[in-house]
């Protein structure tokens, strides 16, 4: 499933996070030019962590902090060099979420969607965009679903309330993939399968899963692999303090904690991770027991979520050996662990 395999060895392509938020302190709703260095080596040490490419997420910001942070994006993608990781379109992730749901993003920065509000946001970026993350149950969410496919944009169901019934119909309308499954939604219920449970009976949506033990617990994270493991996508959720020690950071005008890999705001709200994709991969690889699978969900599944007509072929052959993995699998041990192919 994860690439090629020789008796207990697969090779794969890189990494691909689909929802990174920032590290080394940088967070890139905050972005200024002032942070160009910072986010170069933010971007090496990545590739050296085995990620070839990340698409950078914005929380619910400002318009002008949205703005400039693109601005400065857009620089970066200019000084990209080779065995650097590369800077792929943006995660937008809101403004158009549920209040009820909206966990560590800012009220006040929350919005009703429009094909006004969104404009505001993205006019003149619309190719630097590629994911957006909204609630479909709001109203005015199915012009704006509509309006973001017309220009390829992904859509993605997080931050909601939304029920099954809800969901399957924003599936329907083009939404194709779950912001970090179970978290700021409904739970999968025996009376009541929500968003998740609708993923899956659908069974072409993308179930993006944050793997740190904390987010979601493993014994979950394990049988969410069994129902499903075509579809999981691991992502970070890496937030500013990723690459940095434990310690109390300042994000946006709050305080954060960030401990064991864990951040949480100072009332204990989950705001995000910082273990790295390819760690959360050998989380799931142990968790689930599946290695194949779990190195599936972290190189492969995403790029097949931003190209659906790509195969697995197309990430390996005449691809350079320093640009993929070579994995193995101690069985013993129950640990993945992997290396540069050459």
């Amino acid at each position: 499933m994860a690439g090629e395999h020789w008796g207990g060895d697969w090779l794969s392509p890189m990494g691909i996070d689909l929802q990174m938020n920032g590290g080394l302190g940088v967070s890139f709703p905050e972005l200024t030019f002032k942070d160009l260095s910072t986010l170069v080596d933010l971007l090496d040490r990545l590739w050296i962590n085995g990620v070839e490419a990340i698409c950078p997420t914005f929380i619910s910001c400002p318009v002008p902090s949205l703005h400039l942070g693109l601005e400065v994006l857009r620089e970066a993608r200019r000084e990209h060099a080779p065995n650097r990781c590369k800077l792929l379109g943006a995660h937008l992730e809101g403004p158009f979420l549920s209040k009820h749901h909206h966990g560590a993003h800012s009220s006040e920065h929350l919005c009703s969607p429009s094909l006004f509000a969104l404009e505001e946001r993205i006019e003149g970026m619309e190719n630097e965009i590629d994911l957006v993350t909204l609630a479909p149950e709001l109203v005015g969410s199915l012009d704006v679903i509509k309006r973001l496919k017309s220009l390829g944009v992904i859509v993605c169901l997080g931050h909601s309330s939304a029920d099954e019934n809800t969901s399957s119909n924003a599936f329907h309308q083009g939404v194709s993939m779950l912001t970090h499954a179970f978290n700021a939604m409904p739970g999968l219920q025996h009376r009541s399968p929500g968003p998740v449970g609708e993923a899956i009976k659908n069974g072409e949506i993308a179930i993006g899963l944050i793997a740190d033990g904390v987010h979601v617990h493993p014994n979950i994270v394990a049988f969410l692999q069994r129902l499903a493991p075509n579809q999981l996508v691991l992502v970070s959720d890496a937030i500013a303090p990723y690459g940095l020690k434990d310690g109390e950071y300042k994000w946006d005008d709050r305080l954060i904690v960030s401990q064991k890999g864990c951040c949480r705001l100072e009332n204990g709200t989950l705001a995000g991770s910082t273990v790295s994709l390819l760690q959360a991969c050998k989380n799931l690889a142990k968790w689930g027991g599946e290695p194949s699978s779990a190195i599936w969900s972290a190189t492969t599944a995403p790029r097949i979520v931003l190209d659906a007509e790509l195969q697995l072929k197309d990430f390996l052959i005449g691809q350079p050996l320093n640009h993929l993995l070579r994995w193995k699998m101690n069985f013993e041990q129950n640990e993945l662990s992997w290396q540069r192919a050459a």
